[in-house]
């Protein structure tokens, strides 16, 4: 790997990128929602994840776009706090090639895990039935696909998987070993979190086996690329799926 190609991958794992790569998430998300939430005022559809992370917000959530604007601005502060040391260089095309990176990752992942699955489970169709019913219509489902990318990321690999690597570290040896240990025990716990509450799915052998190896494949992705390849590969996956670019 020549020195561009290391200064793109060590740019691209910063909290920084990490940020500024969910901004157009976050707000894609939030503008979709809004519009489709017009229209059903006394059901609105909102994403599990983002519910879970603003039940830990210290904040009254009836304020809404205050409090996200707010606790977007809060981040941002303490990333480029944190980072002001590290000369991050900013280039649009590191941008770019992040997201094209991603989407081939997404690829590559949803057709390797599909064909463990389907070996596994003769006759199953690992993406379609590992794709959770969503409320509404197209509009809906594409704003909740949008949102899973960086919400779900979020919950399950910044602070689950992060959390648990970081727990390791101060037991294990080894850092590889704490890496491992998180990724595979956070894999399991986001393939579980799909069938808990209300409306969680039908526990089923395929679909519980393709969200653990889906969940460990972001979760590899998160320790070594860091966030913001991890958070748009999972949005990018569901588009391709809702899109039928993935069979």
């Amino acid at each position: 790997m020549d020195a561009h190609w290391r200064a793109y991958h060590r740019a691209t794992r910063s909290a920084t990128y990490g940020f500024l790569a969910a901004l157009p998430l976050v707000l894609g998300y939030e503008v979709l929602i809004s519009v489709v939430n017009l229209t059903r005022p006394f059901a609105p559809v909102r994403l599990g994840a983002e519910a879970w992370l603003k039940w830990l917000l210290p904040a009254p959530m009836g304020l809404g776009l205050v409090v996200l604007v707010v606790v977007l601005g809060l981040v941002g502060a303490a990333v480029f706090y944190l980072e002001r040391g590290r000369r991050i260089p900013l280039r649009a095309r590191y941008f770019g090639l992040l997201v094209g990176e991603s989407a081939l990752y997404a690829f590559v992942v949803a057709v390797l895990v599909s064909s463990v699955v389907t070996a596994l489970f003769a006759g199953f169709a690992p993406l379609a039935a590992a794709q959770a019913p969503r409320s509404g219509g197209l509009l809906a489902q594409l704003a909740l696909s949008i949102g899973a990318g960086v919400y779900e990321e979020l919950l399950f690999r910044v602070l689950l998987v992060g959390g648990l690597a970081f727990a390791f570290r101060r037991v294990l040896a080894r850092k590889r070993w704490a890496y491992l240990a998180a990724a595979v025990l956070g894999a399991l716990l986001f393939s579980a979190a799909h069938y808990t509450g209300l409306y969680g799915d039908v526990l089923a052998a395929p679909s519980f086996v393709f969200r653990f190896l889906f969940g460990l494949a972001l979760n590899a992705l998160f320790l070594l690329r860091g966030f913001a390849v991890a958070a748009w590969t999972h949005a990018l996956y569901d588009v391709m799926i809702l899109t039928g670019l993935l069979g």
